[in-house]
């Protein structure tokens, strides 16, 4: 039944965009980080998302191709942006030079990513919940 489709597209974009939030979470507390060398400064994590194309029964109709495109995290990629040094030589992290590296962590564009990841986060919610009222709905149906 094309219903229960539903919950599994809707299901699998949750579950990205939890792990979205995870990540955003983990640059957040790590926004602030210090390091005693560039390699080892925190460097910002993002997931990469993929369509997963489910096949149609024999005989759907060519429009809904595409209908059953679902979500998957194909993993996490660190940025490629530079780390900040900063010249602290009293900073028990600092190296031979005097020099911190903070992580490359953009507060600003996190936050963003963590409003737009909750606000699908709660519209894939509603889809399963307006696919199960209709769903409860269609059972009536046969009770009258």
């Amino acid at each position: 039944m094309a219903l229960f489709n539903i919950f599994n597209i809707a299901g699998s974009g949750m579950s990205a965009e939890s792990v979205r939030l995870n990540t955003v979470a983990s640059n957040l507390a790590n926004a602030d980080s210090v390091s005693s060398s560039a390699s080892t400064a925190y460097k910002a994590r993002f997931p990469v998302f993929q369509a997963v194309q489910a096949a149609l029964a024999p005989g759907a109709p060519a429009t809904l191709q595409g209908a059953n495109a679902s979500v998957a995290v194909d993993g996490i990629v660190q940025s490629n942006a530079p780390v900040t040094a900063r010249y602290e030589p009293g900073n028990p992290m600092a190296d031979a030079k005097g020099y911190v590296y903070s992580s490359n962590v953009n507060v600003v564009e996190q936050m963003v990513d963590m409003i737009s990841a909750s606000r699908s986060y709660q519209n894939d919610a509603q889809v399963l919940n307006t696919s199960k009222t209709l769903a409860i709905d269609t059972l009536k149906l046969a009770q009258i």
